[in-house]
C-alpha cells in the first residue's frame, strides 16, 4: 500500500514555486520539500487544508492511493 504525493504536479499546474507555497501556507521549505518528495510519514488536516486553499484544489488532487499488491 502506497500513498503517492502529487504536490509537485499541482504546483506546476498552478505555476507556483515552493517558496511561494511556503509563504502562503506558513510552512518551512524543508517541511514542504519532505512532503513534495513523498518522504513525509504524516500530514495534518490543517496543513492539507491550507495547501488545498493555496493551490485551489481538492485533497485528492494532491494525495493518491496505489495498491502495491496488483
Amino acid at each position: 500500500m502506497s500513498i503517492i504525493v502529487n504536490l509537485d504536479v499541482m504546483m506546476a499546474k498552478r505555476k507556483m514555486s515552493l517558496n511561494e507555497l511556503s509563504e502562503k501556507v506558513d510552512l518551512t521549505l524543508s517541511n514542504l520539500s519532505i512532503l513534495k518528495t513523498g518522504k513525509a510519514k504524516a500530514i495534518r488536516f490543517s496543513t492539507l487544508e491550507a495547501i488545498c486553499k493555496a493551490l485551489e484544489c481538492q485533497p485528492g488532487d494532491i494525495l493518491e492511493y496505489a495498491n502495491d499488491n496488483k
